[in-house]
């Protein structure tokens, strides 16, 4: 483009006459005083000048005034996701309930992304388009990565945030928070992944490591975990006589991160036995993940095979209340562990999580230490898993933002209502748990009797 000739003061010159362009505008006939043949030049300095003086901007998430620093900050990061969302031909293994949420973080306005139920249907848009297929880690059609890889269409897989919502997905609460790895997938140690690659080659600034820091003291204060900001009361007692206190956060037994990340470790009791074995003295608390205790995946324990390693289960309340009163965190991949460390509480791997390998952990698990092995701070982790990875989107405006304004949005409940159908799925979980917890008490006493 050489020059630009525009009717009227409309948008294209201004942004026209910033690049330098030559602009030239003719004043509509109705404007009178000025032959409307004439052109008047512009100035690209006059408007330099006019946008940061003259002109009011509104931050559309908060909708106060703002300076324009802040605007072209929102707008390049809307720019950057949108020029990411064009490599995107399909997406694969989206959930029906989650796909309105998921073409939110995948749009490029005015059109939404292509949902496919197979392989074959992914490959072929992504293969005419010269696109990339994004997949939901944990649900991939047979025989599509073989094939995606012999056709070089590469994979960017989808999954949770760290910092996800208030609810359960299991629940059926739509993300507000999504990762898109172009390398691997974050919990499985065995390839490299987006995250791993940002945690060992970043550079983190002092303003990035500020708002990081920010953002984890933001997090610690309002009790914040991956499911949301939970009850503070409700974390019933114990006494450990004096004994040093570890929590063991209990993992969805089929869960993907435990598969891959587990290592030699394959469940919780199994878990539970090698924190007792080499911790005999401690006070063990075994702590049930919600997705088990509301009954929409598997991994439950009985109590009595628990308390045979551990010396108290904790149920109800908020998990960011029970890590403020123990000393220890051992976990095999679990995001508590994460989340730990945001407290300043020691943290011990059975696995290989995202977190391990960094210097802020005992590790004693399979951990990477090839791809791993750079010394982190606490801000450093933060800023990789928290601001630089994932994608955020602003569940009142349902458009793109930064973790912070996700994080304050979890002050308001209406946000976060229950749906009808995630009441059901409510309601259908407490039946399945009460009939299992009746089961396992009539087979125990079965073998009681029979004894």
């Amino acid at each position: 483009m050489g020059q630009v000739h525009e009717l009227g003061n409309g948008d294209i010159g201004t942004l026209a006459s910033l690049r330098g362009l030559p602009v030239w505008r003719y004043a509509l006939p109705q404007q009178g005083g000025t032959d409307h043949r004439e052109p008047t030049p512009l100035d690209g300095d006059t408007v330099l000048h006019g946008l940061l003086s003259d002109w009011h901007y509104i931050d559309p998430f908060d909708k106060r005034f703002t300076d324009i620093n802040n605007i072209i900050e929102i707008l390049t990061l809307w720019r950057k996701i949108i020029d990411e969302n064009r490599h995107i031909g399909a997406c694969v293994g989206m959930s029906w309930w989650k796909r309105g949420r998921i073409a939110d973080f995948l749009t490029i306005p005015p059109t939404s992304p292509r949902f496919v139920r197979s392989a074959a249907q992914a490959l072929r848009l992504c293969r005419e388009r010269g696109a990339s297929v994004a997949m939901w880690a944990t649900r991939v059609p047979p025989g599509l990565e073989e094939k995606a890889a012999k056709e070089n269409i590469p994979i960017w897989r989808v999954e949770d945030g760290f910092v996800r919502s208030v609810g359960l997905g299991s629940g059926l609460q739509v993300p507000a928070s999504i990762i898109l790895d172009k390398r691997g997938i974050y919990y499985d140690p065995a390839g490299p992944s987006d995250l791993e690659h940002i945690l060992a080659t970043a550079r983190f600034d002092p303003q990035l490591r500020q708002r990081a820091r920010h953002l984890g003291h933001y997090l610690v204060h309002k009790g914040i975990t991956k499911y949301g900001r939970a009850d503070q009361a409700g974390i019933a007692g114990w006494d450990s006589g004096g004994r040093r206190t570890i929590l063991v956060p209990g993992q969805v037994s089929d869960d993907q991160s435990v598969l891959r990340g587990g290592g030699r470790i394959r469940g919780n009791l199994e878990l539970l036995r090698a924190v007792r074995r080499h911790n005999p003295d401690a006070f063990i608390i075994y702590r049930p993940h919600p997705d088990v205790t509301s009954g929409y995946r598997s991994g439950a324990l009985n109590d009595k095979d628990v308390l045979s390693c551990a010396d108290h289960v904790s149920y109800g309340g908020s998990i960011a209340a029970l890590m403020e009163r123990v000393d220890e965190i051992h976990t095999l991949t679990s995001l508590a562990g994460f989340e730990g460390l945001l407290r300043g509480i020691r943290v011990v791997t059975y696995g290989g999580p995202f977190y391990a390998g960094w210097g802020l952990t005992t590790d004693m698990g399979d951990v990477p230490w090839s791809r791993r092995g750079r010394m982190l701070h606490i801000e450093e982790l933060v800023a990789g898993a928290l601001i630089l990875y994932p994608r955020y989107l602003d569940p009142l405006t349902r458009l793109p933002c930064e973790a912070e304004i996700l994080v304050n949005r979890f002050e308001d409940p209406a946000l976060w209502r229950p749906t009808p159908l995630m009441q059901v799925k409510t309601a259908y979980g407490r039946t399945k748990v009460m009939l299992l917890h009746r089961i396992s008490q009539g087979a125990w006493a079965s073998r009681s009797q029979s004894k």
